[in-house]
């Protein structure tokens, strides 16, 4: 029953309460069960570490110095543990086949199921055989190459990382109705400074949105932007020699017009934009989760407002555990290498792919919008900004509508064949 490392203190701190509570009267003295929680303790393990630490004296509540560790460690043997009998594994007639899986990066899973497909019933419901497998196999084999974190270090205004994350529902003050919510944060890679906003959806023009209210939040543009896999940003990861990431056409323009690289972190693979991670969930927990406890938020707007006052006054001056630097400070002498915001604000545009419907239609956006009908069938780009939608077919303008018109269909008489537009105006 030896005390293993950071036990050693708890059983100093028990030496201590239980001497403070010896000394108080009995009905001001905290109960041996409170202590044992306190210490984050079992009640059994507490009563028997008490019994020996009583029997050898360290409970008089007149002794004034606690007992060192290594006075701690002499009182309890170390017991000696019973190795388990030596038992066959299930799965091991199957070893090599499970090692060579999971050298191509196979999980114990999808490992099962191959051994499913080729022997069946003889590995029905032993997936946990080939869990314990994968696991002394990975511990057989040592460390890897990969297992290495390499540090990345990253200049002042070289790098920003980018990412959603669910905080939960709330209130849509627009609406009155309670609707699931995201924070984006965008952390710079140097100082750690980072921009926090919460919002109800994660599309195209959200995502321009919310990148244009980070570059003047911080008062300049970060060199590279590496986003995470989402759709908004990357349509197709592809991070192979022979390949090529197709990036949202809405994200190529934003990028072109701001100066920034767009540099996608690959699918599955957090540790390669780990200080985004790591701001969502500081976040989530130092100032959604502790705010949730106290009552929550009225609706979106008192979060935003919230927590743009707790980014520069709490996370903004917090010690960096890896920088060991405050953000805010830190980020002063980051600021001037940043890429000059433009004179002009961007106007998000949004680039959607489309197909021409039997009723001349496309659809985008909830509503309907004429093309010339002799695209029916055709597969168009859709180009919307806030003030209209633009439809084109291999990179010829073939329509244009304004968007300040209401009602969901959009409709130019002359997209409709002559001699059956007149059909659209008879009444039913």
């Amino acid at each position: 029953m030896r005390p293993k490392g950071r036990d050693m203190h708890r059983y100093q701190d028990l030496v201590r309460l239980h001497r403070e509570r010896r000394a108080l009267p009995a009905d001001h003295a905290p109960s041996v069960h409170a202590i044992a929680r306190s210490l984050n303790m079992s009640p059994n393990t507490e009563r028997r570490a008490r019994a020996v630490l009583d029997a050898a004296g360290l409970l008089d509540s007149s002794l004034d110095h606690l007992p060192s560790l290594d006075e701690i460690c002499a009182l309890f043997p170390v017991t000696a543990t019973v190795p388990p009998p030596n038992e066959t594994s299930s799965v091991a007639k199957h070893l090599a086949l499970i090692d060579e899986l999971q050298r191509k990066g196979n999980g114990p899973l999808a490992i099962h199921g191959v051994l499913l497909d080729q022997h069946g019933d003889e590995v029905a419901g032993k997936l946990s055989a080939v869990k314990r497998a994968c696991l002394a196999l990975r511990r057989a084999a040592g460390p890897l190459a990969e297992d290495v974190a390499i540090p990345v270090i990253t200049g002042p205004g070289e790098v920003a990382q980018v990412d959603f994350g669910e905080v939960g529902r709330l209130r849509d003050p627009a609406t009155g109705e309670v609707r699931r919510a995201w924070v984006f944060i965008m952390v710079l890679g140097f100082s750690r400074h980072f921009f926090a906003k919460v919002v109800f959806d994660q599309r195209v023009s959200t995502w321009l949105q919310l990148h244009i209210e980070a570059f003047e939040f911080f008062g300049g543009i970060p060199h590279t932007v590496v986003p995470d896999n989402l759709k908004a940003a990357v349509l197709r990861a592809a991070f192979r020699a022979d390949a090529v990431s197709a990036l949202n056409r809405s994200y190529r323009d934003l990028a072109r017009m701001y100066g920034f690289k767009i540099d996608p972190a690959p699918p599955r693979a957090p540790k390669k934009k780990g200080k985004v991670e790591r701001a969502v969930r500081y976040v989530k927990s130092s100032f959604f989760k502790v705010r949730e406890d106290c009552g929550g938020f009225s609706d979106i707007d008192h979060a935003n407002n919230a927590l743009a006052r707790w980014n520069v006054e709490t996370a903004g001056l917090r010690k960096h555990g890896t920088t060991g630097r405050r953000p805010l400070e830190h980020f002063e002498e980051e600021r001037a290498t940043l890429l000059r915001l433009p004179t002009v604000r961007f106007e998000p545009t949004v680039w959607h792919r489309c197909v021409v419907q039997k009723t001349a239609h496309v659809f985008f956006d909830e509503q309907f919008w004429s093309a010339p009908w002799r695209f029916l069938g055709a597969t168009v780009m859709v180009q919307a900004t806030s003030e209209s939608v633009t439809l084109y077919v291999n990179d010829e303008r073939v329509a244009q509508h304004s968007r300040r018109q209401p009602g969901p269909w959009h409709t130019h008489e002359a997209h409709l064949p002559e001699g059956r537009r007149e059909l659209r105006h008879r009444s039913p």
